[in-house]
């Protein structure tokens, strides 16, 4: 069997206020804004995520960035992957980075993931609203790795086989990925970095990264999830336009999988839900508990070393602190310090746990019995949300190709 893999924990660097979240979202934006605003939805769904050791902290100061590496280094997270946001030649979000590469006690591998989607207001429902977008101008190729060579060349910075690893989250949106990666290459190799190796996240239904030119692939969870929605089997509080799965369910599609180009990082969620972004649209995940994602991630490192007794080989950890997506391996209230414990089991081999131990649906939320009427209405609810946003996003889209027209609706709406 191979060597363990090293365990790489993607990271959210947009707990800091910025001038362009202070315009879109109010004065003193974080995330941690939407983590303290959710509410349950259900009896007995566990939100708000609130934080214990490192509490509600701010990016900008270094001693958080200090205790967040002492806390990854002590429960065997081998590097952090940073969410880069870059729109042609404008960044986001870059200061916590920055500081990080400057500073030469901050002494932990990292690697970087091109965030590369549209900004939009899909935390308040408005999806089709772009505040920042992804243009992709014809030099962008080449001022964007020009941008983060720095990172590439950086001692610190994560290698496969020698090469600087970059993730690319959705890599099918690049008008011309092939003819993308293959600059990438030429400018790594004539500015003296030399090889890189690029890896296509699989998301937003991507399951092959060779046919977009890249080298590898990395599983994404929960993107390109096959499995059924139970949210009918949950007594929520109101209308709901989300999806819940189980957690076994969806890490059993992971570990099972097969690619047609096989070399794939695999992937695993300590728990998911995003209420505090999406309230009652959220997609959530039940059940992510230490004992199911310890025995999630000690299967994902048995099969990678069986899978691949030789080479080096990494395995990715979403996240270590996405809280508004109820997704963090950092301290929480109601877990502590249990799902880095798990992480250490897990990869020194020592767990115990032989299988998923929390598989069925909370007592205080499962759905009782209606009568045929409530169950009509409650039917007949979710569906009129459901068109209702459909009509949204129709509406916006037709007024976006007619723009006289949205100039004449907004003097209406005005005088009414």
């Amino acid at each position: 069997m191979g060597a363990p893999p090293r365990l790489v924990a993607f990271f959210l660097p947009q707990f800091h206020p910025i001038a362009e979240n202070d315009l879109w979202w109010g004065k003193g934006f974080t995330e941690w804004t939407n983590v303290t605003k959710a509410s349950p939805l259900f009896d007995g769904h566990y939100q708000p995520h609130l934080p214990t050791d490192l509490g509600f902290y701010d990016l900008r100061v270094r001693e958080t960035r200090s205790e967040q590496i002492r806390l990854a280094k002590e429960y065997g997270i081998d590097g952090f992957c940073y969410h880069y946001y870059w729109f042609s030649g404008t960044r986001l979000l870059s200061q916590p980075l920055d500081d990080m590469l400057a500073d030469p006690e901050s002494d932990f591998p990292f690697c970087l993931c091109w965030a590369n989607e549209n900004w939009t207001r899909r935390w308040d429902g408005a999806e089709h609203q772009i505040l920042m977008s992804q243009r992709y101008l014809p030099d962008d190729d080449i001022n964007f790795i020009h941008e983060i060579s720095p990172y590439l060349a950086d001692h610190r910075y994560i290698r496969v086989d020698g090469a600087p690893l970059l993730i690319v989250y959705f890599p099918q949106q690049l008008p011309r990925p092939t003819e993308t990666t293959r600059r990438w290459r030429e400018y790594c190799e004539k500015s003296g970095i030399g090889k890189i190796h690029l890896c296509a996240a699989l998301t937003h239904g991507n399951q092959n990264y060779r046919d977009l030119g890249f080298d590898s692939g990395v599983e994404f969870p929960p993107h390109n999830v096959p499995v059924k929605s139970v949210h009918e089997q949950i007594r929520l509080h109101k209308p709901f336009s989300g999806r819940i799965f189980h957690y076994h369910e969806v890490a059993k599609t992971y570990l099972e999988r097969k690619y047609e180009a096989p070399n794939v990082f695999r992937g695993v969620f300590p728990s998911w839900d995003n209420t505090a972004r999406t309230s009652n649209r959220a997609t959530m995940v039940l059940n992510g508990t230490p004992s199911n994602y310890e025995y999630w991630l000690a299967s994902a490192i048995k099969r990678t070393q069986e899978d691949h007794p030789e080479g080096e080989r990494l395995i990715f950890i979403n996240a270590w602190n996405e809280w508004a997506e109820g997704c963090h391996l950092e301290p929480d209230r109601k877990y502590g310090r249990q799902f880095l414990e798990a992480t250490l089991r897990a990869k020194n081999g020592l767990t115990t746990q032989n299988g998923f131990v929390d598989t069925s649906i909370p007592e205080t939320a499962k759905r009782d019995h209606m009568p045929f009427f409530n169950e009509l209405h409650a039917l007949t609810l979710r569906h009129l949300l459901l068109l209702q946003q459909r009509i949204i996003e129709k509406t916006a889209s037709a007024l976006k190709r007619a723009p006289r027209l949205k100039r004449f609706l907004k003097k209406i709406l005005f005088w009414i």
